[in-house]
């Protein structure tokens, strides 16, 4: 009986890491700070198999981060467009078609509100502590730290039926937005 009850409370830790976990094909781990321009790294699926490279790469006109998929292909891309507003970045399909916008909303004295304006669908509220990477976006998807015990990481785990990839494009925005500067 001790056994059973063991296995079974490993297993309940095992859920509650999330992205860390077993399995995990909407389980995500990016690395904090990801704007560093001319850096590539790698985003990690929950069984720890690279899926998506972020390619970084500094342009004459504007700063760009590529999303590609384990074979190079590009899935997405973020550019920093100079003459637009600050507050607000954009992320454009592989043939430059905008996809979303990410918007920093009203700052409060708690907590920033951000939002994700997607053409042809609802925008979604992203709430909670952005800086810590503990929050939602929407009710699609969940970003916390508390999943692994690596230091720069953080998590994300995404509900099935999502366009995983720019889930994760929204979140690396929120990155570089709330993290300028440093």
């Amino acid at each position: 009986m001790g056994i059973r009850r063991r296995q079974d409370r490993r297993e309940e830790r095992q859920e509650d890491r999330g992205p860390g976990g077993q399995g995990g094909d909407h389980r995500y781990q990016m690395r904090q700070k990801i704007a560093s321009i001319g850096d590539d790294f790698w985003i990690e699926n929950g069984n720890g198999q690279k899926v998506y490279k972020i390619n970084g790469k500094a342009l004459r006109v504007r700063d760009t981060l590529i999303f590609e998929d384990a074979h190079g292909n590009e899935l997405m891309k973020i550019q920093e467009h100079k003459v637009r507003v600050k507050d607000s970045m954009e992320i454009e399909d592989a043939h430059g078609n905008r996809v979303a916008m990410v918007k920093k909303a009203l700052i409060t004295p708690v907590r920033e509100r951000w939002s994700v304006d997607i053409p042809g669908a609802s925008d979604m509220e992203v709430q909670g502590n952005i800086l810590d990477h503990e929050y939602k976006i929407g009710h699609v998807a969940e970003v916390s730290k508390k999943w692994f015990r690596i230091a720069d990481s953080y998590g994300i785990e995404i509900e099935p039926g999502q366009n995983d990839v720019l889930i994760l494009a929204v979140a690396a925005v929120i990155d570089m937005m709330s993290h300028e500067g440093r």
